[in-house]
């Protein structure tokens, strides 16, 4: 069952095999059409929802990128420098992007659950 994710430009925690990551959600259309463009870096991660795939046009660092499911559940975890097309992902429903690295340091893999807890997370428009 996918959660419902009715928010916008957030933060909440992310938890990777028992480990707790700062995370920004993207859920409205400007906020996940911006993703992680303009930065020099993130700390923690960014969920964007409701996409299967993203592209690093006019990032200024390489990024790690997993597909998940709508259980949450990682299908694959790719390392993609700027300037590249992502592939699309058809089971895929969210993505989750970090600093290139950050997803190895935190066990994330094909067929690990990642946790996010929005429910302590006031509702704001972004």
């Amino acid at each position: 069952m996918e959660a419902p994710l009715e928010v916008a430009g957030l933060e909440a925690p992310l938890e990777v095999a028992g480990l707790e990551v700062p995370l920004e959600v993207a859920a409205s259309y400007r906020a996940r059409r911006r993703g992680l463009l303009g930065r020099d870096g993130i700390a923690g991660a960014l969920l964007i929802v409701r996409t299967n795939s993203v592209h690093t046009f006019g990032m200024r660092f390489p990024i790690d990128v997993a597909h998940l499911d709508g259980s949450f559940t990682v299908r694959s975890v790719v390392t993609m420098r700027p300037g590249r097309l992502g592939m699309i992902r058809p089971r895929g429903r969210h993505v989750l992007e970090a600093e290139a690295g950050a997803m190895a340091g935190w066990g994330l893999a094909p067929g690990v659950r990642v946790r996010v807890d929005l429910t302590e997370v006031p509702n704001r428009a972004g």
